[in-house]
């Protein structure tokens, strides 16, 4: 019988992490890497039966994955935020897909939860990968929205039938404080790969974004929910390319998760 390792980044998540904990529970491990939280996520995470390591010494989203990598045994991982939640469908999917075996990429779609609104109405966005053979993991890659380097390489993608819900807008505060950090990391992953930034730049790419998701991906259909939702990701693509321009030197770090 092949086994299942559900790997979780966390840092100062004690507001989500007991529910994402409690539907990952059907794996045969649960692993909690922290980042030097300090609140009561390790505290919580411990108490809800996690194995709980933590390296404040941040390097990245990649390194903490890569960390998190060394402690896993199961013969499948899937990696889950401390903002998502499995459902049940979708854990009987994970579990057959880890039951069949191979070496396939499993990718996900997100529901995005928004201000305590489902926003189930919304078109997805492509799909992130999650579920991975462990021994294909060479390492992961990337500051932010970090990526798998396999071996072999260019294995088959699989995407997943049922979507992972995603809690990524609680409230404008932290959706504010996700903003700076996010536009910050793809600054840098930008400047990294040569791109220029500017207002202009970033006006036409905030613009799309948000044309895409409000009117083409169906956020008007949630109200002001799908509004703000629509907007902040839209800021997110806007201030990248202003950072890109304007905090050019400053760039050099990988921002820690809030």
């Amino acid at each position: 019988m092949n086994t299942l390792t559900i790997g979780i980044l966390t840092l100062n998540e004690a507001k989500r992490i007991q529910a994402c904990i409690n539907s990952a529970q059907f794996a045969n491990e649960v692993i909690v890497f922290d980042s030097g939280s300090r609140d009561d996520t390790v505290a919580i995470a411990t108490q809800a039966g996690a194995k709980v390591y933590s390296n404040p010494d941040w390097q990245g989203f990649a390194e903490q994955r890569n960390r998190l990598l060394q402690h896993a045994s199961g013969d499948y991982i899937f990696f889950l935020d401390a903002d998502e939640e499995i459902s049940p469908a979708l854990a009987q999917e994970i579990l057959a897909i880890v039951a069949q075996g191979g070496n396939a990429i499993g990718k996900i779609c997100w529901e995005q939860v928004a201000f305590g609104v489902p926003l189930t109405h919304m078109k997805s966005t492509g799909g992130v990968e999650r579920l991975f053979k462990r021994s294909t993991i060479v390492s992961f890659e990337g500051v932010v929205h970090e990526g798998a380097v396999t071996e072999p390489a260019n294995l088959s993608v699989h995407t997943l039938t049922h979507k992972l819900k995603h809690y990524s807008r609680d409230s404008v505060h932290d959706s504010l404080l996700k903003l700076a950090q996010y536009a910050q990391l793809g600054a840098l992953k930008r400047k990294n790969s040569g791109k220029k930034g500017g207002i202009v730049r970033g006006f036409f790419s905030g613009f799309a974004s948000f044309i895409r998701l409000y009117f083409f991906g169906r956020g008007f259909l949630h109200g002001s929910a799908g509004f703000l939702f629509s907007l902040l990701v839209a800021l997110e693509c806007f201030f990248r390319y202003v950072e890109l321009k304007y905090d050019f030197n400053d760039l050099n770090k990988p921002s820690k998760r809030s």
